[in-house]
Formats: structure tokens, C-alpha cells, sequence
């Protein structure tokens, strides 16, 4: 059976790393061969990659293949940086708006947010 959690973390870690290096998943395509869906699959806890297919995306991302599973400090799952949005019941909106969100500046999340209370006060 599988540990539908591993496979959310696995997707997610898959996603930070991606993003801190500031590739896309058209990037990812072109240097693991792999197609964009399938990636797309990975990072939405879709589909369980094989081994290989880890493998590839370590090495795309010049990472150790242990870093799909552990974040820096060595922890087991999502990065620190937003836990809360990884979680299973948000929808992928929901998780993508939020990495979004905290990559904004302190200057672009005040603007955010003085443009949500405007549109909760009318």
C-alpha cells in the first residue's frame, strides 16, 4: 500500500526545490526527459515515481536524491516555509497561491492585504 502522505511530501519537496532554483516545470521537462504532466502528476501527489524517475529529478535540480525526502536541517517532510498550505484537504489553488504568497516581499503582502480588507468591507 502506499503512504499517500510520502507521495503529498515527495511532490511538495519537489515543487520548493524546483521553485528556490527558479525552474519551471518546462525546465524540469527539458533536462529529465520526463513529460511536463508527469511532473505536474509528481509535485500534485498524483502519481508515485519510481525510482528512477527520483533520480532524474535529483540530478536535474542538483540535489541528492535524499533531499526529495528531507529538507536541509534533515527533517522528514515539506519545508518549514509554509506546512500549513501543503496540507492534504487544500486544493492545489489553494497550496499554489499560498507558495505565491510567501515568495511576495513584505511591501507586496501589505498591498495583498489592504486590497482583501477593501474587498471584505464592501
Amino acid at each position: 500500500m502506499v503512504n499517500r502522505k510520502l507521495v503529498l511530501n515527495i511532490g511538495n519537496r519537489l515543487c520548493l526545490l524546483r521553485e528556490e532554483r527558479n525552474f519551471s516545470q518546462a525546465d524540469l521537462e527539458k533536462r529529465t526527459g520526463l513529460l511536463r504532466f508527469h511532473i505536474s502528476r509528481i509535485e500534485n501527489g498524483h502519481t508515485v515515481p519510481k525510482l528512477e524517475t527520483l533520480e532524474k529529478l535529483a540530478a536535474a535540480l542538483e540535489v541528492p536524491l535524499y533531499r526529495l525526502f528531507y529538507d536541509a536541517e534533515g527533517a522528514l517532510g515539506p519545508s518549514p516555509r509554509f506546512p500549513e498550505a501543503l496540507a492534504a484537504d487544500k486544493t492545489p489553488y489553494e497550496r499554489r497561491l499560498h507558495r505565491l504568497v510567501h515568495k511576495m516581499d513584505d511591501s507586496g503582502r501589505q498591498v495583498l492585504l489592504d486590497l482583501a480588507r477593501k474587498l471584505a468591507s464592501k
